[in-house]
């Protein structure tokens, strides 16, 4: 019976990270404050390693939706073989990875412990809350100069690279929060700086989990490997449904709906927490 408790809430945090890896409002702020409300019963080991692993299946869906456009070879007759418009996206990707690589090797097991907690998370979702309305506001008068990935130079690339970094020091920030403001200043489209954010993602991501299985050790008792599956199988089913819906919004509308919700999580997350721990 424990096991089965167990099992549901890996489906409950991959349905929370399938929903909020796309969305501008950091999935590992929500999963941090979810742990807070709904502990799962497994070591600290393991929790740390499942919170980044369960992100790879909501890349996943990225590939899936976007193959035709990250595969960087083409196998039909009268096309080149290699596909040269795609190997540069991935050279910027990679240019766009660098200071975050950096970050993951050198810093983040000394930073972790002491910022992936609720105040935190919870200050940055009100504070990246805030840059996304005057972000909105600086935008209006300046129209995208940039409306394709494929057109980004590699010098934007870096910089939304360094806007990604602070996603990865700070939990709450939210990488695609960070990432897409990061483009929209430099001159791109919502889609295109949606999309860009989606494809910095799979490297990425796909990196940390790795990482984090090698540091972890591939040791899974039973239950913690069904776990795994739960969660990261539910990510990438709930993000194909995301994906599609965040990028027909965008393409209608701003992200000040995000900006509020982001302003008032903060705020109900520091109010709970504050209370609760008056009250211990």
């Amino acid at each position: 019976m424990t096991a089965i408790i167990e099992y549901i809430k890996a489906f409950l945090y991959g349905v929370v990270e399938g929903i909020t890896e796309w969305l501008p409002v950091s999935s590992t702020g929500h999963l941090i404050l979810v742990e807070e409300l709904l502990p799962m019963q497994v070591s600290d080991s393991f929790w740390e390693m499942f919170l980044v692993v369960v992100q790879l299946g909501a890349i996943m869906a990225v590939v899936a939706l976007y193959w035709n456009q990250i595969f960087p070879f083409s196998f039909k007759k009268g096309e080149p073989f290699l596909r040269r418009d795609i190997w540069s996206l991935w050279f910027k990707i990679i240019i766009a990875c660098i200071p975050a690589c950096i970050y993951a090797f050198v810093l983040d097991d000394i930073v972790e412990p002491y910022l992936y907690n609720y105040i935190t998370v919870s200050v940055m979702l009100i504070v990246v809350g805030f840059v996304f309305l005057l972000a909105e506001d600086y935008l209006v008068k300046r129209p995208p100069t940039i409306t394709a990935t494929g057109a980004i130079t590699y010098k934007i690339a870096l910089f939304i690279g360094l806007f990604q970094l602070i996603a990865a020091i700070f939990p709450g920030t939210s990488r695609s929060g960070a990432t897409i403001i990061g483009g929209l200043l430099l001159g791109l489209s919502r889609t295109a700086a949606a999309e860009f954010t989606f494809f910095l993602a799979i490297p990425v991501m796909a990196g940390g989990s790795l990482l984090k299985l090698i540091k972890f050790g591939f040791a899974f008792t039973a239950t913690e490997a069904i776990i795994l599956i739960i969660g990261t199988l539910t990510a990438f089913l709930v993000s194909l449904v995301v994906i599609r819906f965040f990028m027909d919004y965008v393409k209608r509308k701003s992200f000040r709906v995000f900006a509020y919700y982001r302003i008032i999580l903060g705020v109900l997350v520091l109010l709970y927490f504050g209370i609760t721990s008056f009250l211990h």
